[in-house]
């Protein structure tokens, strides 16, 4: 791992090399003349991306072991290199252990150190879309990386969505799909207003400037607040700031890190790419082993909607999972704490074996 892009991934998880006995290797993809779902294109769509382990085939040209990661919008692939999550599934004799498996985790569209609004182009950048995003995932594999297939595609929120995707547009390129804290719909309801408002709090203030500003926006601060509210749990938070003044501490702090890392064009775009996404079309086209899995206390995908069972009852072998409230929880963010779910991932990887 080397260069600025390692040296941000390092400050973003301090030493990998304290949770894993190996550290991720950093890489980046260039494709050419990508064309996105709106006509638009770039003549180079850069992908950022990370990989523990070695590619290996089954010893007739099939991959064997690759694993495909997806993060949520406004993440990255720091999100996953962390004590919680590879701390958690990549080390020796874990379910995804990197001496075993390969495993990819890539910066989708607009995120991270991948292409994204902010690197110049502003409002200027490509309208992408979630099926955009997909088709240079695709893409990275199979020009970049030489994986023709893919053991376990796992993604988290907008990865979530992405992995019903994937098990749409190309079944019978992976073993087993699991999504998390998603559902197999349209984004509608609450879910949708939310958005519409954070994308209006950056659009309709005169500071953003059509995408122009010389500084971040105000109304920055605003889309933040409604994705600090809506992606945390009660539980969790009275359990974390119990008190008035370790509420507003935890805000300040909160809002801080985020301000700090966060441009007003990624994140609108980011919120904007969900706009056309509905796999509920064609749930029917998914033939690898699936499990759902999502969280009592998530605010964004609450269970009572009864959305997720009834897109999975459509999926050949398809599971759902409404993992309980408990104090160990913490809502939507409960996707990347593994320790609290991976027997699911292992019973998966069991179900799908080859």
């Amino acid at each position: 791992m080397r260069g600025a892009f390692a040296a941000m991934l390092l400050a973003a998880t301090g030493s990998v090399a304290q949770i894993l006995p190996v550290e991720p290797e950093a890489g980046e993809a260039v494709l050419r003349d990508f064309r996105f779902a709106s006509g638009e294109t770039l003549p180079e769509l850069k992908i950022r991306y990370v990989t523990y382990g070695r590619r290996l085939d089954d010893g007739r040209g099939k991959t064997a072991n690759a694993v495909l990661v997806l993060h949520g919008t406004g993440g990255s692939s720091a999100q996953f290199l962390g004590p919680s999550f590879a701390g958690v599934l990549f080390g020796p004799g874990q379910p995804l252990d990197a001496s075993r498996f390969y495993i990819v985790i890539p910066d989708g569209i607009g995120h991270g150190g991948s292409s994204k609004p902010s690197d110049g182009l502003r409002a200027r950048f490509p309208r992408y879309t979630y099926d955009d995003m997909v088709r240079a995932q695709h893409r990275l594999l199979t020009e970049s990386l030489g994986v023709n297939h893919v053991r376990l595609v796992i993604g988290t929120s907008m990865g979530g969505m992405h992995a019903w995707i994937w098990g749409e547009a190309y079944p019978g390129y992976m073993d087993a799909l699991m999504p998390l804290a998603c559902l197999p719909a349209p984004i509608a309801g609450r879910n949708r207003m939310w958005r519409k408002m954070a994308m209006d709090l950056i659009r309709k203030d005169p500071a953003w400037r059509g995408g122009d500003y010389a500084a971040q926006p105000p109304g920055l601060r605003g889309a933040l607040s409604l994705l600090l509210v809506l992606s945390g749990s009660p539980l969790g938070w009275m359990d974390q700031a119990g008190e008035p003044a370790a509420a507003d501490a935890a805000v300040d702090r909160w809002m801080a890190d985020r301000l700090a890392r966060t441009d007003a064009n990624d994140l609108l775009f980011a919120l904007d790419a969900s706009r056309d996404y509905d796999p509920s079309l064609h749930l029917e086209r998914i033939t690898a082993p699936l499990l759902a899995l999502n969280f009592g206390d998530d605010a964004i995908n609450p269970p009572e909607l009864g959305i997720l069972e009834r897109g999975v009852a459509r999926v050949k072998l398809g599971q759902a999972v409404v993992f309980p409230v408990s104090e160990k929880t913490r809502g939507h963010q409960t996707h990347t704490l593994a320790d609290l779910w991976k027997t699911y991932l292992v019973e998966l990887l069991l179900r799908s074996r080859p």
